[in-house]
């Protein structure tokens, strides 16, 4: 396995009633609330990186370093975009940003390790009681 410095990937949505910083509970107002932005710019990163898993392989977040800059209402469209910047073993870090229609509101960088998930599956398991 080998993931590329610029891989990238994106993911796309808009904004509904459920999204908003009021229905999550992240804020008091209608406007899409920070938690999903991260959810997105997760799975930006989880697509820039799934075509080069080996057999078994996954990755799991584990730092996230953003700002959340601009609101947007219900009813745009927002989509998050991801992009390799530093390989180090199993470290991958990617620079990631948030656009609704009218430009950025978010960016930042995430930190992910890839992972067996069979092994990671069961050493969390084990915790169980």
């Amino acid at each position: 396995m080998s993931i590329p410095i610029g891989a990238s990937g994106t993911s796309e949505m808009v904004v509904t009633e459920d999204k908003t910083a009021a229905a999550v509970g992240s804020g008091s107002v209608r406007v899409f609330a920070t938690p999903w932005m991260v959810a997105m710019m997760e799975l930006s990163a989880c697509n820039a990186l799934a075509p080069y898993y080996d057999e078994g392989q996954s990755s799991v977040g584990t730092k996230l370093s953003i700002s959340h800059d601009a609101a947007t209402p219900v009813g745009m469209k927002v989509r998050a975009e991801a992009e390799v910047v530093e390989v180090d073993r199993r470290r991958i870090v990617l620079a990631v940003t948030a656009y609704d229609e009218t430009g950025v509101i978010g960016k930042g960088t995430h930190e992910r390790f890839l992972i067996d998930a069979a092994k990671f599956i069961a050493k969390a398991e084990s915790k169980s009681v």
